[in-house]
């Protein structure tokens, strides 16, 4: 691919050689959010570019708000590796890539410019717009894939995004103490939770054991929606803002 048309409008175009076909007549219906995890802007693009890398995302977003596309909203690019969502495990071919300049946890994770997240919010109406994506659609790269990856991370302002239309989100409950499921538990309340975070679409197996799986899931709940504490603990308010997101999920979904 030598050149295309940007899809978002005042978006710099650099192509990637890394990418191909939607693949079993799947289509964008999820929006991928990541942080690039290297220690420059620069390097990251240059990576995502690189035949080498075997990586790519549809976008960069820059930390002063300068928007790269590099692959084609039509095709598929090489984002989200081993993944899955509400049973889909080809995610590559269902979602459209957006890596985030920042160092990520590795190199001094930081907070995001207000400009970069202006940028992103820009970016992802548009292609809500364009191809009809719900709210409770636009994920975390740590969604998709618990435990193998964490971003964009705690330091992610998801309910500014909600506040402008982009993700499904609700605050958070106030903590009130006390932890409710934990590592080493089982029985009929695990089970409950286990489903509760399937039908929400991670991917997560319903076996009433409060296992390291288990924990690692809710761990990455806990990053999206329930940033404050971390810890893979089913406490009460972690429980809560589940059951509440659950509540408010699209008629469509689940």
């Amino acid at each position: 691919m030598t050149g295309f048309a940007a899809d978002h409008a005042g978006a710099t175009i650099r192509p990637s050689p890394n990418f191909g076909e939607r693949r079993g007549g799947l289509r964008p219906e999820i929006v991928i959010l990541h942080y690039t995890g290297m220690e420059s802007g620069a390097a990251a693009e240059d990576w995502l570019c690189d035949v080498r890398s075997e990586v790519s995302s549809h976008y960069l977003v820059h930390e002063d708000g300068r928007i790269v596309q590099m692959v084609r909203e039509a095709d598929r690019a090489w984002h989200a590796g081993k993944s899955s969502w509400r049973g889909v495990t080809d995610v590559n071919s269902q979602s459209i890539g957006i890596e985030i300049v920042n160092p990520g946890h590795q190199l001094g994770y930081s907070p995001f410019p207000r400009k970069q997240i202006a940028a992103v919010i820009a970016l992802c109406q548009g292609i809500i717009a364009r191809h009809g994506i719900r709210p409770d659609m636009v994920l975390a790269h740590s969604d998709v894939a618990p435990g193998r990856k964490v971003d964009p991370g705690e330091k992610f302002p998801w309910g500014v995004l909600a506040r402008a239309g982009v993700g499904h989100f609700v605050r958070p409950s106030l903590h009130r103490g006390g932890s409710l499921l934990a590592r080493g538990d089982a029985g009929e309340g695990v089970a409950t939770l286990q489903g509760m975070l399937a039908r929400y679409g991670y991917g997560i197996a319903i076996t009433g054991d409060y296992d390291l799986a288990t924990a690692t899931v809710v761990s990455a709940f806990q990053l999206h929606f329930r940033p404050a504490k971390v810890d893979g603990v089913a406490d009460r308010t972690t429980v809560q803002t589940l059951r509440r997101l659950l509540e408010a999920l699209p008629l469509v979904a689940g």
